[in-house]
């Protein structure tokens, strides 16, 4: 028997939810609803399918990491399964975020942090970027400066600079994640920051902070006392 609706009503995750509320379903019930239906084939449940995806992946977020195509090795999940699932993972992402739009003012690294936690930490490869600002330290706009491992010649002062010079910002701030969820500075980090500091000073851009997101943590340069 693998239709949910042909088990008892108390024990079907829909009406559970309706009955006692969202926080009431374990993880697998949760996924279950986000399937809706299980494999035919295999005459498994949309539960069966979500403990075995929790079971592969090992949890929630490293199931919201997957990709298309290693959900897609899963007995039963096709790419619009595998879809659906992504999309949630991607509203949750968004959600967690704390709103930091154009005009927004920059106050301390916490604020910073809330913002990109969700959208850094799960990240497999280095992201760093730009948050160019002005002289009242409000957003102008955010620019990508380079994805994958960071080195000199990727987070170069004249790639950084050259989006600061067209928007006439008065002060940057530097982000970017490590993968291994550690936010601990590198030896590079730490040389990179030095050098797009000492480039800031010369063009008479101030360089605020450079905050490294880890997994639910975060290193701010500033907070660190290592701007110099």
């Amino acid at each position: 028997m693998y239709r949910i609706k042909d088990w008892p009503e108390a024990e079907r995750p829909r009406e559970k939810l309706l009955q006692k509320g969202a926080g009431n379903l374990s993880d697998a019930e949760l996924l279950a609803l986000v399937l809706r239906t299980g494999d035919a084939a295999s005459r498994s449940s949309a539960l069966d399918q979500a403990r075995l995806l929790l079971s592969r992946f090992e949890s929630l977020r490293q199931l919201g990491q997957a990709s298309v195509a290693e959900l897609c090795h899963i007995r039963g999940i096709g790419p619009a399964k595998a879809a659906e699932v992504l999309a949630v993972f991607e509203i949750a992402r968004r959600f967690g975020r704390t709103e930091l739009r154009q005009g927004s003012r920059y106050t301390c690294s916490e604020d910073v942090f809330r913002h990109y936690r969700e959208q850094l930490r799960d990240h497999k490869r280095e992201v760093f970027l730009a948050l160019l600002l002005d002289s009242k330290n409000r957003l102008i706009r955010e620019v990508r400066i380079s994805e994958g491992s960071l080195n000199a010649s990727i987070v170069h002062p004249r790639e950084v600079f050259a989006p600061v010079v067209r928007e006439s910002a008065a002060a940057v701030l530097f982000v970017h994640n490590h993968p291994s969820g550690d936010p601990t500075p590198s030896r590079e980090d730490v040389e990179i920051t030095t050098r797009l500091r000492e480039a800031g000073d010369l063009m008479g851009v101030r360089v605020l902070d450079h905050i490294i997101v880890g997994s639910g943590t975060y290193v701010s340069f500033v907070d660190r006392g290592l701007m110099g």
